[in-house]
């Protein structure tokens, strides 16, 4: 069992029960490691104690990075931006196939993909001429039906597997920081209309450790009425983390479904979070 997956089923066990609020040894125990491996492994991993993460999962916690999320949302519409673009630095550049581009499947392309590890399991990643085109979260180690979604998005181009550039790519996509500022500038391309664009767009304005409504999405694309196709957008979402649909969650504060699986979902927001609270202590 990997660190991921060790990971994933304390949280599991965290999500069931988190009110009685469960101590260092029991958190162990339930791992099947001594309290000084456990704590040493989700220290490494998280960021911040199994303590303070057990924080960040909690729906109290979710809610008020919600009222974050919304408020930088808002601040950005107020001062006149579609997005607060300008109050944070984006990292993720997107550009979207035209018509042409569609119609052709990736013919005459080479997209290099591989297989990586991250901090929430493994992921195959894809590159085309223009940019990072396929990123998706493997589960159970099913390889075949990654590699499968990855032919039907882009049926024509010739596919070239090389894990060395993958996990290069995956270093940079997912080294651990707790905001945007520290993060390397990334070209992705994608397959999708023009309105999945917008709410993509908008998507990547929102920083790690804050969330946003549907609802809010759809005021910050102008499309106040729009919370249900919104949604359908973020669901389509093909780049698993690069385009943080993970951030986007009710107005209650639960979490929803998640395309690469709610618990990992979870795990992403919460660990999102722990860095974020990791620099305010720096800080």
């Amino acid at each position: 069992m990997n660190d991921y997956n060790r990971i994933a089923h304390i949280i599991r066990y965290l999500d069931e029960h988190h009110t009685e609020q469960p101590g260092l040894a029991t958190l162990a125990e339930h791992a099947g490691l001594s309290s000084f491996y456990f704590h040493r492994l989700f220290s490494a991993w998280a960021g911040i104690t199994p303590k303070d993460f057990l924080q960040c999962l909690t729906l109290a916690h979710a809610k008020e990075l919600l009222k974050e999320g919304e408020s930088v949302m808002g601040a950005a519409l107020e001062s006149g931006l579609s997005g607060p673009g300008r109050l944070h630095d984006l990292c993720v550049s997107l550009e979207c196939a035209s018509p042409g581009e569609l119609k052709t499947g990736g013919s005459g392309w080479t997209i290099i993909f591989g297989i990586a590890d991250t901090p929430f399991g493994k992921c195959m990643i894809g590159k085309s001429p223009r940019g990072i085109c396929h990123l998706s979260f493997i589960h159970f180690d099913d390889e075949d039906t990654a590699l499968e979604e990855l032919r039907k998005n882009w049926p024509n181009a010739r596919l070239s597997q090389n894990d060395t550039a993958a996990m290069g790519l995956a270093r940079r996509i997912f080294g651990i920081s707790a905001g945007p500022r520290t993060r390397p500038a990334l070209r992705v391309f994608v397959r999708a209309t023009a309105f999945q664009v917008r709410v993509w767009r908008a998507l990547l304005q929102v920083p790690p450790g804050a969330l946003v409504t549907y609802g809010r999405l759809a005021v910050s694309i102008g499309k106040p009425d729009a919370a249900r196709a919104v949604g359908n957008a973020v669901g389509a979402n093909q780049l698993a983390y690069l385009i943080p649909c993970h951030r986007v969650i009710r107005k209650t504060g639960v979490t929803g479904e998640y395309r690469w699986g709610r618990t990992r979902k979870r795990i992403i927001l919460a660990w999102e979070s722990a860095a974020r609270l990791t620099s305010a202590k720096q800080n």
